[in-house]
């Protein structure tokens, strides 16, 4: 099962990526803006992910994606059971919800676009 070391590992070398604690959550943000953020029980992640996906992702994948709070349901935000994933997935979804918040360029450079 992935856990904190991992995300920590994936997030490390993003650009504008820092880690932030805010009421028991670990958070990490590009600016002010949170694309991840990790659950006090380190059970469960909530992640920057397209609003318009998040029905069929939901339905496809009910034991590892989750819907997110109602008052989070406005934002492009899906949570994530961390034990339904591997590394490689998650990391695909972590560089998918930071692509989301950074600006073009700097996306553009990271994945060599």
């Amino acid at each position: 099962m992935v856990d904190l070391t991992d995300i920590r590992r994936i997030t490390a070398d993003l650009p504008r990526s820092y880690e932030v604690l805010v009421r028991d959550r670990i958070k990490f943000r590009v600016g002010q803006i949170v694309y991840l953020a990790v659950a006090p029980d380190e059970q469960t992640i909530g992640l920057g992910f397209p609003r318009e996906e998040r029905a069929a992702a939901l339905e496809a994948e009910p034991g590892k994606f989750l819907p997110p709070r109602p008052s989070d349901e406005r934002y492009q935000w899906i949570e994530l059971n961390l034990a339904a994933v591997e590394y490689d997935e998650l990391r695909e979804l972590i560089l998918d919800a930071w692509a989301l918040c950074v600006p073009k360029k700097v996306r553009a450079a990271y994945f060599g676009d």
